[in-house]
């Protein structure tokens, strides 16, 4: 949904360049930054940006990982609350790093300060927090928490996680991918393998934005959401599900996630039962496409779906892809809050 709007800064467009991995980066002036592409929306899902707007907002992270943006502050004076119902290692670190990166801030707000739902209802939240802060992330157990923050609050709301969808991840996954293959992955294998869930709903999103072709390998009855995978045929996209672990053969990108996320600790032994044969090891990334990568977005359960063997496999861009959480959420949070002025 559209926010407020706030009078914008100056901005002017200018093209983002193509990946690269070497060479002496073109420093940015705050004359020539691209413009805003969702300028007080939500992001809520990567559905929530067009294509076009998801190509912008992978070639300014790309931009700001050589290093191109060094010189500029356009988040100055801006502050963005960071709520937490989950514990969070990369997602607090990289969007804290990254408001001081741009020149704005960051609050942590844990669960035990807040208590969503419980000490406060969720829109009385959203109702102070625009009061004092210019934007919110929220890593949250539920959707519906982020979709009643969003309902209420009069400032932009960014999802971190929640049980539905992982979308900010994907930005940084879709970065690692594109500096593997470039910025056409139309055709491109990816496969995700495990349990069919935020992650692998999100897969399915961005496959409809990028024209990948997303393949999801999980056990009967651990499938992707009904309602997500219905996004992908209202916009005529054609996802692969299966069961057959051979669907990894040949992949471009082997991903894979957690068996047992947080607050499923009680079906821990149900799910590792169903999950036996789906882990990710050496072998398995001997199948894959001989320049294919093996993304995992962390943390871990060793032992469960994947070893120490793989993430540290010459395949493996496992810490590329948790380093990029870094610049793929610093350009979503500038395409997000860059017209916006301090308010003191």
């Amino acid at each position: 949904m559209t926010k407020a709007a706030r009078p914008p800064s100056k901005t002017a467009k200018a093209s983002a360049k193509a990946p690269t991995k070497a060479g002496t980066p073109q420093l940015l002036s705050v004359q020539i930054l691209p413009r805003p592409v969702m300028a007080g929306r939500d992001f809520l899902s990567n559905l929530d940006m067009s294509a076009a707007e998801l190509r912008t907002v992978l070639d300014t992270a790309h931009s700001m990982k050589r290093g191109e943006w060094r010189e500029v502050k356009p988040l100055s004076g801006l502050s963005l609350a960071l709520v937490f119902e989950k514990s969070s290692l990369r997602t607090r670190t990289t969007f804290d790093v990254g408001m001081y990166q741009l020149g704005g801030h960051a609050i942590t707000l844990s669960n035990t300060e807040i208590g969503l739902g419980t000490r406060e209802r969720v829109s009385d939240v959203a109702r102070n927090l625009e009061r004092w802060v210019d934007g919110v992330m929220g890593r949250v157990y539920l959707q519906q928490t982020l979709v009643e923050l969003a309902e209420h609050a009069s400032i932009p709301v960014i999802n971190g996680l929640s049980d539905m969808l992982h979308p900010a991840q994907l930005l940084a996954d879709y970065q690692t991918i594109e500096e593997e293959f470039g910025t056409d992955l139309r055709g491109r294998r990816v496969v995700y393998i495990g349990d069919g869930n935020n992650l692998a709903n999100s897969h399915i999103h961005m496959g409809v934005l990028t024209g990948s072709d997303v393949t999801i390998v999980t056990p009967v009855g651990y499938e992707p959401n009904a309602g997500v995978l219905m996004d992908a045929v209202k916009a005529g996209v054609n996802i692969t599900l299966t069961n057959d672990l051979a669907a990894v053969q040949g992949a471009d990108v082997l991903y894979t996630d957690v068996w047992i996320s947080m607050g499923m600790e009680a079906e821990a032994d149900i799910r590792r039962r169903a999950f036996k044969g789906y882990q990710v090891t050496p072998g398995m990334l001997d199948t894959i496409a001989p320049d294919g990568i093996f993304l995992h977005c962390l943390p871990a359960h060793y032992g469960e779906e994947t070893v120490p063997e793989a993430t540290e496999h010459p395949k493996s861009r496992v810490f590329d892809q948790a380093e990029n959480r870094l610049h793929a959420q610093k350009a979503l949070l500038y395409h997000v809050m860059g017209e916006m002025k301090p308010r003191w």
